[in-house]
Order: C-alpha cells, then sequence, then structure tokens
C-alpha cells in the first residue's frame, strides 16, 4: 500500500502550510481504504500532536466514512 503514502507525500510536498491530518484526508477521501490500512498509515504519518489522544478513534471512523464515499449509501 505504498501508494497511499506517495499521494499523501505528494499532497503534502504540494501544499506544505496544510497539517499532516489535512493531506491525510484528501490522501484517503473516495479511494476506498479498508478500516486497518487507514489505521496504519494514519499512525505513521499523522503527527500525534495534531490531534487529541482521546478523540483518534472517532476521527479513524470519520477517515474510514470518507474513504468508502458513496459505496457506502449504496
Amino acid at each position: 500500500m505504498r501508494s497511499l503514502e506517495r499521494v499523501f507525500n505528494k499532497i503534502k510536498q504540494e501544499n506544505p502550510l496544510w497539517s499532516d491530518y489535512i493531506c491525510f484526508v484528501k490522501t484517503v477521501k473516495g479511494r476506498e481504504f479498508s478500516k486497518q490500512t487507514i489505521s496504519q498509515y494514519f499512525n505513521r504519518l499523522v503527527d500525534k500532536d495534531e490531534y487529541v489522544k482521546k478523540d483518534k478513534k472517532t476521527l479513524l471512523k470519520q477517515l474510514s466514512e470518507l474513504s468508502q464515499g458513496d459505496r457506502k449509501s449504496a
């Protein structure tokens, strides 16, 4: 799943003022990644200082839903 990391790094490079979290949102949006993949790369790519630890579960759920896009409603 190196493509996720590659896309993230490209978005980060093109938007240096964006936070890691915002870059990650743009990376996963509509690309149908599994919850496991999102969690694994979230831990690897998003700086822990950018979110409150107690909110992590909610953030991962929202990212998973965002990744599924319209497929979820089908």
